[in-house]
């Protein structure tokens, strides 16, 4: 069996149950393992430590498996992993809630790499680690097996992947369109929405969202709403559906825009209600200052401004300046709900963020709830990188 052993003092990670080994701890490796080939991680003294898959390539040089020893990876303890995931969905999220969810969710389901979203009876899923790609044709049959999934359509294409040292795959693993397009129709609290699994965002649609969607329909009565960064319009049909006065939607894809227009008229609501702008949100926020608009409720979802630790102080920026912009929108009384989706801004960074913002525009803010990633996407207290979704509901006085 191929081993790493780490440097004196670097084992403390692991027996903290962080599932990740990095390059720079590792004293020495024995034998010469394949990209995604199980490896024993030990300490100097030769004491266990994990299973983990091995990268030969990325700054993340291991991904923990298992810290059981008698757990040596394979199909019987990936099944075992699968199941449990599962079964956390199912105790979470009540059958009648929707037909879509996140059912892994890589290292927070001790499956490092693995991310597997239903979208109805369609599963799309991800390879993004040397270890899941190793372990690919094993998951993949335990995974049709066990979800019930008709159809598997692949999208391997991150960029993770590429600091894995694997090439992008897309495609359909199992069965074939339902529709043209590779459009899947799902249920979410009595909405519907089309996903493009294909080529849309993540995996098509924001799962992880669902929870504050729900929120967003419960605060929106009778208010003019404005959706930066609406994307296919999941917000927009939430505030619609819980009798907002209106809903102005910003998105700088066109293909987007439609989709989100295509969801309005798909769930009967009111397209009179709505108005919408292709353009950049930074630009759009500021005309819309000079312009004199105001609304009573905001919602900032942008992409991902730090992929990785270095594009923190960017990200900050651009993070300061979206909610500066958007509070100069915001009448008194009016609400903010504001999100990051960077993994490398942390939630206490993220909400000085949002307070200098505050400061900048003179604005006074209650912070009326923290919202996260709904309940199918777990968060490990052991690994605090799974905690990507952090996000602020804010009340100008």
């Amino acid at each position: 069996m191929h081993r790493i052993i780490l440097k004196p003092d670097r084992e403390k990670a692991l027996r903290r149950r962080h599932p990740w080994v990095f390059s720079g701890a590792i004293q020495t490796l024995e034998g010469a393992p394949a990209p995604g080939e199980t490896v024993r991680v030990v300490d100097r003294d030769g004491r266990f430590l994990a299973w983990a898959g091995f990268s030969p390539v990325s700054q993340i040089r291991a991904r923990v498996w298992s810290f059981a020893e008698e757990e040596i990876p394979g199909p019987e303890l990936l099944r075992r992993k699968l199941e449990t995931a599962l079964a956390l969905r199912k105790a979470r999220i009540p059958a009648a809630a929707t037909d879509a969810m996140r059912l892994i969710h890589g290292e927070s389901d001790g499956l490092p790499g693995l991310v597997a979203d239903r979208y109805a009876d369609t599963l799309v899923v991800q390879f993004l680690s040397a270890g899941a790609e190793h372990w690919r044709d094993t998951l993949l049959g335990l995974l049709r097996e066990l979800s019930g999934c008709a159809r598997i359509y692949e999208r391997s294409e991150a960029d993770i992947r590429k600091l894995e040292g694997l090439a992008p795959r897309e495609g359909w693993v199992a069965g074939s369109p339902a529709e043209a397009g590779g459009l899947v129709q799902i249920n979410e609290y009595g909405l519907r929405y089309a996903v493009d699994i294909v080529s849309g965002q993540k995996t098509g649609f924001y799962l992880d969202q669902r929870d504050n969607r729900q929120r967003i329909a419960a605060l929106a009565r009778d208010r003019e709403v404005l959706n930066g960064f609406c994307y296919t319009g999941s917000f927009t049909v939430a505030a619609l559906a819980g009798g907002a006065h209106s809903v102005l939607s910003v998105d700088s894809s066109a293909p987007a825009l439609q989709m989100a227009r295509d969801n309005v008229a798909r769930n009967a609501l009111p397209g009179s209600s709505c108005e919408w702008l292709q353009a950049d949100v930074f630009d759009i926020l500021r005309a819309l200052r000079d312009r004199g608009r105001q609304f009573d409720l905001i919602i900032l979802d942008p992409p991902k401004f730090a992929p990785t630790p270095k594009d923190v102080a960017r990200a900050a920026r651009g993070y300061k300046d979206i909610n500066l912009s958007a509070l100069r929108l915001l009448r008194p009384g009016g609400l903010l709900a504001t999100f990051s989706c960077s993994g490398a801004i942390s939630p206490e960074l993220f909400q000085k963020i949002v307070a200098g913002a505050a400061a900048d525009a003179g604005a006074s803010l209650v912070l009326r709830e923290r919202w996260s990633a709904a309940g199918d996407h777990p968060i490990l207290l052991e690994f605090p990188e799974g905690e990507y979704l952090k996000g602020l509901l804010l009340q100008r006085l």
